[in-house]
């Protein structure tokens, strides 16, 4: 895939889409079980989230919604930074649901580390490709010709002396 923008837009899809299948994991049932009473007290049943079996997975997950966002917001060197912090994000949802996929009665862990694959590989191709890809269009940098009372600027001073910027 050589076109860049195509590029970025797949890595952003990536992150969002497995961070939003970890989020949505780690807030189902992983585990069901019986606690054993006394008797003649019949057992009770419980339920455990992957939120409650791992704390901070849920907030793994918003950090790489977040590093989504924060790749179509940098570029150079910055995306660079923001998509090793992605991997590793990536890389912490598969440890830490790994060892729980294989004993768990649901899938939802499972289901957790294949987000956590996709973050991996979005934050995998941000860190390799990541500088070649486009920025944000040129409208929201501030130009390097302009001084602080260029542009649209002077037509708020104009607003602010009382003058019509329409009318010149």
């Amino acid at each position: 895939m050589k076109n860049p923008r195509r590029q970025l837009t797949m890595a952003v899809l990536f992150c969002v889409v497995g961070a939003g299948l970890a989020f949505i994991a780690a807030g189902r049932t992983w585990e069901t079980g019986y606690t054993h009473s006394v008797s003649p007290l019949p057992p009770s049943s419980f339920n455990q989230s992957g939120g409650d079996l791992i704390p901070g997975l849920s907030a793994l997950a918003i950090v790489g919604l977040a590093g989504a966002g924060a790749l179509l917001a940098t570029r150079g060197l910055g995306r660079g930074a923001v998509g090793v912090l992605v991997l590793l994000v990536g890389v912490a949802l598969v440890g830490l649901a790994l060892d729980r996929a294989f004993d768990a009665s649901t899938a939802w862990p499972a289901l957790t580390v294949v987000g956590g694959v996709l973050v991996v590989v979005g934050g995998l191709a941000a860190v390799v490709a990541g500088h070649r890809w486009p920025g944000m269009g040129a409208r929201y940098d501030r130009s390097p010709d302009k001084s602080s009372t260029g542009g649209t600027t002077d037509a708020w001073n104009a607003l602010d002396r009382g003058e019509d910027p329409t009318v010149r």
